[in-house]
């Protein structure tokens, strides 16, 4: 054996099965796709839930009530706990500040809620929050003020650009 012998090792690289190539092959006549039918022919494919013409299931249950799903408002949350430990007295909290503290990611609207006890005095300009939030906020002596409640990180980037 030489070191530029390269080659596969055996079993690597199997041939393609060829079928409908007539009787001979082994893999003739209905080509591995069974008797008739709609499968068997080109083209002979069903949708997903397809009952062979029988009324799909989805189709025979009634569709009741209405759904909030696609209308939902989701929210990155941020703790006053975490924000205590972050950010030091006199600073502002916002979109920015939180993204570049490693507090939040992504594009979605931020909430900053109640949990947790704040001693600083900061002025926290954000998309939403809670009222327990608010009030431990502006009793610790700092200010609070909404900027649009589903302004995203995305938004604030290009506000503050």
């Amino acid at each position: 054996m030489h070191d530029f012998d390269l080659h596969a090792p055996e079993g690597a690289n199997k041939r393609k099965r060829i079928i409908g190539r007539g009787q001979g092959s082994g893999r003739g006549t209905t080509a591995g796709k069974g008797n008739k039918g709609q499968k068997a022919r080109s083209g002979g494919k069903t949708y997903v839930g397809f009952e062979g013409g029988q009324m799909p299931l989805y189709r025979r249950l009634a569709q009741r009530g209405f759904s909030n799903y696609p209308f939902k408002k989701e929210f990155q949350v941020v703790n006053l706990g975490e924000i205590e430990k972050r950010y030091a007295a006199g600073e502002t909290v916002d979109t920015i500040s939180l993204l570049k503290k490693g507090l939040i990611k992504g594009a979605l609207p931020v909430k900053i809620l109640g949990n947790g006890e704040l001693t600083k005095q900061l002025t926290v300009t954000i998309g939403a929050l809670s009222a327990s939030a608010k009030a431990k906020i502006e009793q610790a002596g700092g200010t609070s003020t909404l900027v649009g409640t589903t302004e995203s990180v995305a938004g604030a980037l290009m506000r503050n650009t």
